[in-house]
Protein backbone atom coordinates (compact mmCIF):
# COMPACT_ATOMS: atom_id res chain seq x y z
CA UNK A 1 0.00 0.00 0.00
CA UNK A 2 1.35 3.41 -1.00
CA UNK A 3 1.55 6.16 1.58
CA UNK A 4 1.18 9.59 0.01
CA UNK A 5 2.57 12.67 1.69
CA UNK A 6 0.52 15.66 0.51
CA UNK A 7 3.10 18.21 1.68
CA UNK A 8 6.55 18.48 3.18
CA UNK A 9 5.17 19.04 6.69
CA UNK A 10 3.55 15.60 6.49
CA UNK A 11 6.96 14.15 5.54
CA UNK A 12 8.59 15.81 8.54
CA UNK A 13 5.86 14.46 10.82
CA UNK A 14 6.58 10.94 9.58
CA UNK A 15 10.26 10.84 10.57
CA UNK A 16 10.87 7.56 12.38
CA UNK A 17 7.89 5.86 10.74
CA UNK A 18 8.36 2.45 9.11
CA UNK A 19 6.55 2.16 5.78
CA UNK A 20 5.90 -0.77 3.49
CA UNK A 21 6.33 -3.40 2.49
CA UNK A 22 6.36 -3.08 -1.27
CA UNK A 23 5.02 -5.88 -3.43
CA UNK A 24 7.28 -8.86 -3.99
CA UNK A 25 9.62 -8.60 -6.99
CA UNK A 26 10.70 -11.84 -8.69
CA UNK A 27 14.32 -12.10 -9.75
CA UNK A 28 14.32 -14.49 -12.69
CA UNK A 29 17.26 -15.37 -14.91
CA UNK A 30 16.04 -13.11 -17.71
CA UNK A 31 16.18 -10.08 -15.37
CA UNK A 32 19.69 -11.08 -14.24
CA UNK A 33 20.86 -11.56 -17.84
CA UNK A 34 19.41 -8.21 -18.94
CA UNK A 35 21.19 -6.50 -16.04
CA UNK A 36 24.44 -8.21 -17.08
CA UNK A 37 23.95 -6.92 -20.64
CA UNK A 38 23.17 -3.39 -19.45
CA UNK A 39 26.20 -3.19 -17.15
CA UNK A 40 28.74 -5.45 -18.85
CA UNK A 41 29.02 -7.54 -15.68
CA UNK A 42 28.92 -11.11 -17.02
CA UNK A 43 30.54 -12.84 -14.04
CA UNK A 44 29.73 -16.56 -14.16
CA UNK A 45 28.02 -16.60 -10.75
CA UNK A 46 25.26 -14.50 -12.34
CA UNK A 47 24.93 -15.77 -15.90
CA UNK A 48 26.36 -19.29 -16.25
CA UNK A 49 23.75 -21.68 -14.86
CA UNK A 50 25.89 -24.80 -15.26
CA UNK A 51 28.97 -23.40 -13.58
CA UNK A 52 26.90 -21.67 -10.88
CA UNK A 53 25.15 -24.96 -10.08
CA UNK A 54 28.54 -26.27 -8.94
CA UNK A 55 29.43 -23.00 -7.22
CA UNK A 56 28.98 -21.82 -3.63
CA UNK A 57 25.23 -21.09 -3.91
CA UNK A 58 24.17 -24.00 -6.11
CA UNK A 59 22.54 -21.64 -8.62
CA UNK A 60 22.99 -18.27 -10.24
CA UNK A 61 22.51 -15.22 -8.03
CA UNK A 62 21.45 -11.66 -8.76
CA UNK A 63 24.06 -8.94 -8.98
CA UNK A 64 24.14 -6.94 -5.77
CA UNK A 65 23.72 -3.79 -7.83
CA UNK A 66 20.62 -5.28 -9.48
CA UNK A 67 19.11 -5.70 -6.03
CA UNK A 68 20.19 -2.16 -5.15
CA UNK A 69 18.71 -0.69 -8.35
CA UNK A 70 15.31 -2.20 -7.53
CA UNK A 71 15.15 -0.05 -4.39
CA UNK A 72 13.95 2.82 -6.61
CA UNK A 73 10.73 1.23 -7.92
CA UNK A 74 10.05 -0.50 -4.60
CA UNK A 75 10.34 2.73 -2.60
CA UNK A 76 8.18 4.53 -5.18
CA UNK A 77 5.57 1.89 -4.54
CA UNK A 78 5.81 2.41 -0.78
CA UNK A 79 5.66 6.20 -0.70
CA UNK A 80 4.86 9.19 -2.86
CA UNK A 81 5.07 12.90 -2.21
CA UNK A 82 2.24 14.53 -4.14
CA UNK A 83 3.48 18.02 -3.21
CA UNK A 84 6.67 17.42 -5.23
CA UNK A 85 6.89 18.24 -8.92
CA UNK A 86 10.00 16.08 -9.30
CA UNK A 87 11.91 13.45 -7.36
CA UNK A 88 15.66 13.11 -7.77
CA UNK A 89 17.81 10.23 -6.58
CA UNK A 90 20.58 12.02 -4.69
CA UNK A 91 22.64 9.02 -3.61
CA UNK A 92 23.38 6.55 -0.86
CA UNK A 93 25.16 6.89 2.45
CA UNK A 94 25.63 3.22 3.27
CA UNK A 95 24.92 -0.04 1.43
CA UNK A 96 25.45 -3.63 2.50
CA UNK A 97 24.62 -6.82 0.61
CA UNK A 98 23.95 -9.29 3.41
CA UNK A 99 22.40 -12.29 1.63
CA UNK A 100 22.74 -13.31 -2.03
CA UNK A 101 19.48 -13.33 -3.99
CA UNK A 102 19.19 -16.67 -5.82
CA UNK A 103 17.62 -16.90 -9.24
CA UNK A 104 13.82 -17.09 -8.88
CA UNK A 105 14.06 -15.53 -5.43
CA UNK A 106 11.68 -12.77 -4.41
CA UNK A 107 12.50 -9.52 -2.69
CA UNK A 108 10.51 -6.63 -1.25
CA UNK A 109 11.38 -3.42 0.55
CA UNK A 110 10.53 -1.80 3.86
CA UNK A 111 11.72 1.69 4.69
CA UNK A 112 11.98 4.06 7.59
CA UNK A 113 12.00 7.78 6.97
CA UNK A 114 14.99 9.01 9.00
CA UNK A 115 15.52 12.64 8.06
CA UNK A 116 13.88 15.48 6.13
CA UNK A 117 15.99 18.58 5.49
CA UNK A 118 15.31 21.79 3.60
CA UNK A 119 17.31 22.28 0.38
CA UNK A 120 16.92 25.02 -2.21
CA UNK A 121 13.68 24.30 -4.07
CA UNK A 122 12.46 21.44 -1.89
CA UNK A 123 13.50 18.90 0.71
CA UNK A 124 16.06 16.13 0.95
CA UNK A 125 14.79 12.91 2.47
CA UNK A 126 16.82 10.11 3.98
CA UNK A 127 15.35 6.62 4.15
CA UNK A 128 16.75 3.47 5.71
CA UNK A 129 15.72 0.72 3.29
CA UNK A 130 15.69 -2.97 4.11
CA UNK A 131 15.37 -5.34 1.16
CA UNK A 132 13.80 -8.51 2.47
CA UNK A 133 14.54 -11.84 0.78
CA UNK A 134 11.62 -14.24 0.96
CA UNK A 135 12.25 -17.21 3.27
CA UNK A 136 15.50 -15.73 4.60
CA UNK A 137 16.16 -14.65 8.17
CA UNK A 138 18.61 -12.03 6.91
CA UNK A 139 17.88 -9.23 4.44
CA UNK A 140 19.33 -9.26 0.96
CA UNK A 141 20.39 -5.64 1.25
CA UNK A 142 20.24 -2.66 3.57
CA UNK A 143 20.84 0.87 2.28
CA UNK A 144 20.51 4.44 3.42
CA UNK A 145 18.93 6.15 0.43
CA UNK A 146 18.82 9.90 -0.17
CA UNK A 147 16.33 11.59 -2.49
CA UNK A 148 15.30 15.15 -3.20
CA UNK A 149 11.68 16.17 -3.58
CA UNK A 150 11.47 19.39 -5.55
CA UNK A 151 8.64 21.93 -5.68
Amino acid sequence: MTTDFPDFDALRAAIGTELGPSDWVSIDQRRIDLFAEATGDHQWIHVDRERAAAGPYGTTIAHGFLTLSLIVPMTQQIMTVSAATAGINYGLDRVRFLTPVPVDGRIRAHLTLTEVAEVPGGVQIHRHVIVELENSARPACVADSIARCML
